[in-house]
């Protein structure tokens, strides 16, 4: 895949192991009901990444998978670099740039009600803004993208609290960064997200 693109979808991504996805979630309804939820937030995260036509690139949390629903000649297959989420996010990022990207968004693989249409609205609302964040109803974010990279978003926050978007949002003020706001969505991260998300299990 060449690098011709200027915009580029990162996707992180979780290796589907019975155990280690969706812990809060296998709490209540067991390994292997949250290992099939997770496996159809995946499809539903590569439904809605496919039809968008820009480079897209998955960063798995361990190794690569070769023959997946990720299909090589449409994504970039790397592997999260870092010791907590901040810093993963934060190599993922410089390297996108170090590459020649001039639009770079970042998302999970967590949201059911992420679509197509929002993903393109985060590219198209940078770089008219310096950045764009999807909040999520827990005070975290499913999405953030920007034009350059800005290492103080990704340190000094409590990655998985209700503070991240709130320290994130401060942060970007502080920077005097022009941000769009996208609908705010649900993580699924225990039963009670799932239900609100509507989804059928």
């Amino acid at each position: 895949m060449s690098n011709m693109g200027q915009e580029l979808l990162m996707i992180f991504v979780k290796n589907p192991v019975p155990g280690k996805v969706k812990t809060r979630l296998a709490k209540t309804l067991g390994t292997d009901k949250a290992l099939e939820i997770y496996n159809a937030l995946i499809q539903h995260t590569h439904r809605v990444t496919s039809a968008l036509g820009v480079d897209k690139a998955v960063f798995y949390s361990d190794e690569i998978i070769e023959g997946d629903v990720w299909d090589m000649n449409e994504y970039q297959k790397m592997v999260q670099e870092g010791s907590d989420l901040g810093k993963r996010m934060l190599n993922a990022f410089k390297n996108a740039f170090q590459r020649g990207y001039k639009k770079v968004v970042i998302i999970g693989s967590d949201c059911f009600e992420l679509t197509t249409d929002i993903l393109r609205e985060a590219f198209d609302s940078i770089p008219k803004n310096n950045f764009v964040i999807g909040p999520t109803h827990d005070g975290g974010y499913y999405l953030i993208g920007m034009t350059a990279l800005h290492a103080a978003l990704f340190k000094n926050k409590k990655w998985s609290s209700d503070e991240v978007l709130h320290d994130t949002l401060t942060d970007l003020r502080n920077m005097n960064g022009s941000y769009k706001l996208l609908p705010e969505l649900t993580d699924i991260d225990t039963e009670e997200d799932l239900l609100q998300s509507g989804y059928q299990f």
